[in-house]
């Protein structure tokens, strides 16, 4: 009988009949979700990709684009069911069902490599070592086009990011959160092709797949430069700052100084407040503006807090920086405000098809160009608005600024109760690890943490309780490999999986 590496016409052949693969695909979104906050068995990530693989190798692009969607549909559904909250099945479904399709689409290219490299290159290092890459490179390219289209993308469910508890979080810090995705598909990738040409059978071929996992495990975190520390207070007024939630005047307000109160007294160099810690804009409410001065002279710090602006017939999700003195000369505007959220893009057709669901976004927020830095007393704090903490660029942008330690403000009231928080926190502790950098993430309902650079938690707030954190936090210098090859990697990864599957398909074809 011939082995696998002497037919690689046979690698080509589905590993599983369709009626069993799309269970299998099922059964893998699941376990992809269970990798996620709130259970974080990281470790199901793993299996969740070899699942996925194996219901693909051999398929044909329809047969895989029904594999690929209903993976995306089982594991969208169930990782963001917290947008269906307040505002029902709608939203939930428009989201779940579009990046479903998207999967299913982009999948099919990873089907193609299984089917045109073993033809092109049939030799083991093609199977152990190409092919893989391949893989990994594709798994890398569809979640770039998840995370920046349509709009300006959703890279919530990147794989990298289900790792912010295992010890690969720290590769991170070497080769980026799309670095890390890539050698987790590498490696699930080569130990599927590993078990496909019986290595088991020969061990001293297993040695190389053995050393790529060992090595995955043991890198440790690329190192910055200590900078010394900064005293930061943090407060979680939990105050009524739902969408939805009924509120008096100056509530949100009232909650955040109560909460801030045993901190006054206390020294410190910055007190920050959560995105929406403020009821309206101070530049435009001088009451409001007053309470922000007489609050930061009682404790002797700038505050760092955040608000909805308005800039002539603009507005604006903006932190600020409010000094004792009474201005706020430092502010950043969120980068990539939220479709369907605050704001709606093709107002005009979507108010068509569900106006009372668009009726109810009734501010259009701006997208900001300013950098998301502040300067507080020659330390720069680089910053993130909520989602932005997703987006790669706002973070690059902060540390390759200069930023020794980052604060992510963020207004987690319409998600009360589910996951949501607990996904994004995972996040920020990615982010921290990726960057070497603290981080401080504060929430107007919680859970808000302070977070060392190696992804430990020092300081902590529980959800739906009013607190404050005030802790020396450690301040950072130095990139990481991460933070300046990460960008590069990406689309090395995108172009070079698309131009080894093309040459993949022509060198199959002039073989065959």
């Amino acid at each position: 009988m011939p082995s696998p590496s002497a037919d690689p016409a046979g690698s080509t052949r589905p590993l599983l009949p369709l009626w069993l693969a799309v269970p299998v695909a099922a059964v893998a979104g699941v376990l992809m979700d269970l990798a996620y906050p709130a259970v974080s068995a990281w470790i199901l990530a793993f299996p969740a990709v070899a699942l996925l693989l194996v219901a693909l190798i051999g398929r044909r692009a329809g047969s895989a684009l029904l594999v690929g969607f209903i993976y995306g549909a089982v594991f969208f559904f169930l990782l963001v069911s917290w947008t269906s909250r307040y505002l029902g099945v709608i939203p939930w479904s428009a989201l779940a069902l579009l990046e479903a399709a998207l999967t299913a689409v982009a999948v099919i290219l990873i089907t193609l490599a299984y089917r045109w490299l073993p033809r092109a290159f049939p030799g083991n290092a093609g199977r152990l070592v190409l092919l893989p890459a391949v893989i990994g490179a594709l798994w890398v390219g569809r979640e770039l086009l998840l995370g920046s289209w349509p709009y300006t993308g959703f890279p919530w469910a990147r794989l990298g990011m289900t790792q912010s508890e295992s010890p690969l979080a720290t590769l991170s810090s070497w080769v980026g959160v799309s670095g890390l995705s890539f050698l987790m598909v590498f490696a699930v990738a080569m130990l599927i092709e590993s078990v496909r040409l019986r290595l088991w059978q020969r061990p001293l071929r297993l040695i190389a797949p053995a050393a790529v996992v060992l090595v995955l495990f043991i890198t440790p975190a690329f190192p910055t430069t200590d900078a010394g520390s900064m005293r930061i207070g943090a407060v979680q007024g939990n105050g009524p700052t739902g969408y939805f939630d009924d509120r008096e005047p100056y509530a949100v307000v009232r909650a955040q100084t109560e909460a801030t109160e045993p901190l006054v007294g206390e020294e410190m160099d910055l007190l920050v407040w959560p995105e929406g810690g403020l009821d309206g804009d101070p530049f435009q409410n001088d009451s409001l503006a007053r309470r922000l001065t007489y609050l930061t002279n009682r404790v002797d710090a700038p505050l760092l807090a955040n608000a909805a602006t308005a800039r002539g017939d603009r507005y604006f999700n903006t932190s600020m920086l409010w000094m004792q003195d009474g201005t706020a000369a430092q502010t950043h505007d969120k980068r990539f405000p939220v479709p369907f959220g605050e704001y709606v893009p093709d107002r005009d057709f979507y108010f068509a098809i569900v106006p009372d669901l668009i009726g109810l976004i009734g501010r259009e927020y701006t997208r900001g160009t300013n950098a998301p830095l502040v300067d507080v007393d020659g330390v720069k704090v680089g910053l993130a608005i909520c989602f932005d903490v997703i987006y790669d660029e706002v973070i690059s942008e902060g540390v390759h600024g200069g930023a020794q330690v980052l604060v992510f403000q963020t207004n987690n009231a319409d998600f009360r109760g589910t996951d949501e928080n607990l996904q994004q926190l995972a996040f920020a502790r990615m982010r921290a690890i990726e960057t070497g950098r603290s981080v401080v993430n504060i929430s107007t309902v919680g859970a808000s943490q302070m977070i060392a650079p190696d992804g430990r938690t020092f300081a902590a707030l529980d959800a739906d309780e009013a607190g404050a954190m005030l802790e020396n936090v450690e301040l950072r210098a130095g990139l990481t490999a991460g933070v300046i090859l990460g960008p590069w990697l990406q689309q090395v990864l995108l172009w070079g999986g698309l131009g080894a599957l093309l040459v993949g398909w022509w060198r199959a074809r002039r073989r065959r």
